[in-house]
């Protein structure tokens, strides 16, 4: 009985992989044909004009960097448009500082008082010039491609937003570079399986190229969620607009160092999502109605919760287990396919993204240490968030590595 349940659990997560290898790939053989000369080559003077709108509050280490970043992005039709959000340092003066010197591209900035981030966002979509907006934090370092690879989706009149593909900075110790292959392997292969199907239902805050019009239709960011950026994608997704993804517009960000930053980043994801969730609850029970949503939903319910609770149930079954019938060498090579699971998981992604190969090294830990201490957070964020305890926003302390 107990080795059909450890049998079952195996399989339930073969089949996990399997899916996301499969569409990922999929996706990319696709990305492929739309970088062919033929397919991509545009005229500059055809590209439409982008607004870069850059949320900042308290970036004064880190918004000069990336300003001067953004200035050297590779098109010819853009903007950037820094709203800051009522910050106490000197993030208003710095930028100021760039917009006075730069010459080939405008920069306009805004200061607004203290609101969030989702209300800087949309205090950037009413003042953009440009029929697209790309939305970002302001401690992000972009790709030099990034527009012109992810303008080039819209030639789709369905698709409403971009998603680009956000990677770890700073790879200084043993949770960054964990982190840095779970981008890889955890988050980058699932928007790929998503994206082929043209229904991503996050698009990162470090990188999103929107529709002006799509952002227009929904009402922008809602403030009612710590996850803006999940909850505006599911409007977008329930609203009719599709969402891709381009891996190769890249997002550089800081991801936290320590280990208790890194859990209330995670506790605070998990409860956002499950409140964007609730929001669509409607559409959990419908089907027929809302097709390929409504598989959305119940897709990010499974991976938020019901999947970190099966996690967390099972390593505590099996471990008791071990320990009651003596069973622990049967239970190590129960483990040990797990690891080779994400081992090779991991070896597929890197070669797809041209990423360090040596991140392979990492999944042992990322299974055996990694994901056990992020789905128990998951697990006590969905309890608290069931519960309606407060929780505040959090941000995470910049070090200033752009």
């Amino acid at each position: 009985m107990h080795s059909h349940h450890l049998i079952s659990f195996l399989v339930i997560l073969v089949i996990r992989y399997a899916t996301l290898i499969i569409y990922s790939y999929l996706e990319h053989l696709e990305s492929i044909s739309m970088e062919m000369p033929e397919r991509s080559n545009k005229n500059d003077a055809a590209l439409p004009f982008i607004t870069l709108v850059v949320p900042a509050y308290n970036e004064g280490k880190v918004i000069k960097q990336a300003i001067n970043s953004l200035l050297k992005l590779d098109y010819p039709n853009y903007e950037i448009l820094v709203v800051d959000d009522g910050s106490t340092d000197d993030t208003y003066e710095a930028a100021l500082e760039i917009a006075r010197f730069s010459d080939r591209v405008p920069v306009r900035v805004i200061t607004k008082p203290n609101g969030g981030k989702s209300d800087a966002l949309n205090v950037g979509m009413a003042n953009a010039n440009g029929s697209f907006i790309l939305n970002m934090d302001g401690d992000t370092k972009l790709s030099s491609n990034t527009l012109r690879a992810c303008i080039r989706h819209f030639d789709d009149p369905s698709i409403g937003a971009v998603a680009g593909n956000v990677k770890v900075l700073n790879r200084e110790n043993l949770i960054t570079r964990i982190q840095a292959l779970e981008y890889v392997e955890g988050l980058a292969m699932a928007r790929k399986a998503q994206s082929y199907l043209r229904s991503v239902n996050i698009i990162p805050g470090p990188l999103g190229l929107f529709r002006k019009e799509a952002l227009m239709q929904i009402g922008g960011y809602d403030h009612d969620t710590f996850a803006e950026d999940c909850d505006l994608t599911l409007k977008m997704l329930m609203m009719g607009w599709h969402v891709a993804y381009e891996a190769s517009a890249v997002a550089w960000v800081e991801t936290p160092s320590g280990l208790l930053d890194l859990l209330k980043q995670r506790y605070r994801w998990t409860r956002g999502i499950l409140q964007a969730i609730y929001k669509h609850r409607g559409t959990l029970l419908h089907p027929i109605k809302h097709s390929l949503n409504c598989f959305i939903i119940w897709y990010m319910l499974f991976e938020s919760v019901l999947w970190p609770i099966s996690n967390v149930i099972g390593n505590v079954f099996f471990a008791y287990l071990g320990l009651r019938y003596g069973v622990v060498i049967f239970l190590f090579y129960w483990w040990m396919q797990l690891t080779l699971l994400d081992i090779i998981a991991a070896a597929y992604c890197t070669i797809v993204e041209n990423e360090d190969v040596s991140l392979v090294l990492y999944a042992p830990l990322f299974r055996i240490f990694y994901i056990v201490i992020i789905d128990v957070a998951k697990v006590l964020a969905t309890v608290e968030e069931l519960r309606g305890i407060k929780m505040t926003w959090g941000k995470l302390d910049r070090e200033g590595k752009l």
